[in-house]
């Protein structure tokens, strides 16, 4: 069973109020090698690009963040 209007509207909200968006522009392929090694992982080609990012994050300062 799909999810109502309203019910995909209140996660929209929910998403808008509590989330940052980033567009993401990688070159031609890359996205069909990250959606591989993601799911070799087992999770997703965002929560791979999440990882790395907090990865990187904390290489280069020494924090962590949650993403």
């Amino acid at each position: 069973m799909g999810v109502s209007k309203s019910q995909q509207a209140a996660v929209n909200r929910y998403i808008k109020k509590n989330y940052d968006r980033l567009n993401l522009t990688i070159a031609k392929g890359t996205k069909t090698a990250l959606e591989t090694v993601a799911a070799q992982n087992g999770i997703s080609v965002n929560e791979y690009v999440r990882q790395a990012l907090k990865a990187k994050y904390k290489a280069d300062t020494g924090k962590d963040i949650e993403l």
